[in-house]
């Protein structure tokens, strides 16, 4: 058994940034994450402006674009089959970072740990799966685990749910969820990708499909956006009848997808977006996908996960360091992130109920509305999108201090793989 002030179930990005955001202020903080490591593909990649400015105000931006590998992507350019042609620039975005990073989430989530081990009140358990939650007179009290040497607990004046979208915290919590219906879901590959082309995002929009074409260097990493429940369908007409569909909507890469030769290759994302009507009760608050599962359009959960873990790091880093954790501080991390959360799930579901749908469930000629190029090209319309794509609403910034040590080396304490 651990106690702890703050157990975080889910290591994932808004976990581990929330993870070390209070390690430094001298928050005692122990995160569980049910495998064993962070090697799972086709995981959100995309870190956006908002986020390298959040790791600027940690001093660990220059480090991250100096020692990771990544791609760094400016403009997102859409084309449609009648030859229009629209483009957001991120060049223009009031921000010192002027690009999308593309990452292996992976190796963010091992970047933000290593930092987070430096500091002594941080502990990472590896193999740890949250199967139920602890309460003492109705509050929430820790969690129950399961580990490959069998069940332990930890006891903390607070727990964060931050394990996803399918959060076992979430659903132990009884928490109220309000769920909407996403028209498509997505499938995920790979094709090789040649110097010469595009540095761009691309999107193709053709009838009945939708692509994006994503740069990673020496291969593309491709979402194939298919209507709600097709897969089956699609893959009983046969991966021929894929790779000519792919083909079709992606020209350029029409003599690349016989690369595709078995459907192994192919991650099928079942698209799901919600949000908590209350985030937290007493002694829980959730963040990230456990509180609001954001669709893939745009690359923007990990972003908005993260913002929620800054925010969050701000206003309860003082009432943890006194053990007095109260309804009214999880309360106001909600008030604080609901509008951004909110604003942004509706911009996505705009896109997707007048975009998206027509595009999947149509055979005709893909079409905007008339004015929309038009009126895209105007100074004060035309980076909007960008802008807010890239930054959000409210740029949240790091208000934590710093009264942790750091340490040269993490001790062996500080991660424990069970």
């Amino acid at each position: 058994m651990l106690n702890t002030r703050c157990c975080i179930a889910g290591c994932g990005p808004a976990g581990a940034m929330l993870g070390l955001l209070l390690a430094r202020a001298g928050i005692p903080v122990v995160v569980l994450e049910k495998h064993a490591d962070f090697l799972r593909d086709f995981r959100g990649d995309t870190i956006h402006p908002s986020t390298l400015e959040i790791l600027d105000d940690l001093g660990l931006a220059n480090g991250f674009l100096r020692d990771l590998p990544h791609s760094e992507v400016a403009r997102l350019e859409m084309r449609l089959p009648n030859g229009i042609h629209m483009q957001q620039d991120f060049r223009r975005i009031p921000s010192r970072f002027k690009f999308v990073a593309f990452v292996p989430q992976w190796d963010f989530l091992e970047f933000v740990t290593a930092e987070a081990k430096r500091y002594p009140t941080f502990t990472l358990l590896t193999e740890a799966e949250v199967t139920d939650l602890l309460t003492d007179a109705g509050r929430v009290s820790g969690v129950r685990f399961q580990t490959p040497a069998g069940v332990d607990e930890v006891h903390a004046d607070l727990t964060i749910g931050a394990d996803g979208r399918t959060s076992r915290v979430r659903e132990a919590a009884r928490l109220p969820l309000t769920e909407t219906s996403p028209p498509m879901d997505v499938l995920w590959f790979r094709i090789s990708r040649r110097p010469s082309d595009s540095e761009s995002v691309e999107l193709r929009l053709q009838p009945g499909h939708f692509f994006a074409l994503i740069n990673r260097h020496d291969y593309w990493q491709i979402a194939y956006v298919i209507p709600k429940g097709a897969y089956a369908q699609l893959r009983a007409s046969g991966l021929a009848a894929f790779r000519s569909s792919l083909a079709e909507g992606a020209p350029e890469i029409a003599d690349r997808v016989d690369e595709i030769h078995d459907w192994d290759q192919i991650k099928l994302l079942r698209v799901r977006a919600d949000r908590l009507r209350r985030w937290y009760r007493p002694g829980l608050l959730c963040i990230g996908d456990a509180a609001h599962a954001m669709s893939p359009i745009a690359g923007v959960g990990i972003n908005v996960a993260i913002q929620d873990a800054v925010v969050a790091a701000n206003l309860l880093w003082e009432p943890l360091s006194r053990g007095q954790v109260e309804l009214r501080h999880l309360a106001r991390v909600q008030r604080r992130r609901e509008l951004p959360v909110r604003a942004m799930q509706g911009m996505q579901s705009l896109l997707q109920e007048n975009v998206l749908r027509p595009t999947l469930g149509s055979q005709d000629q893909v079409t905007l509305p008339p004015l929309a190029p038009l009126l895209l090209r105007l100074p004060l319309l035309r980076d909007l999108p960008a802008r807010f794509i890239a930054l959000g609403l409210g740029r949240p910034k790091v208000r934590t201090p710093v009264r942790a040590p750091r340490a040269d080396q993490p001790t062996l304490a500080q991660t424990v793989t069970r």
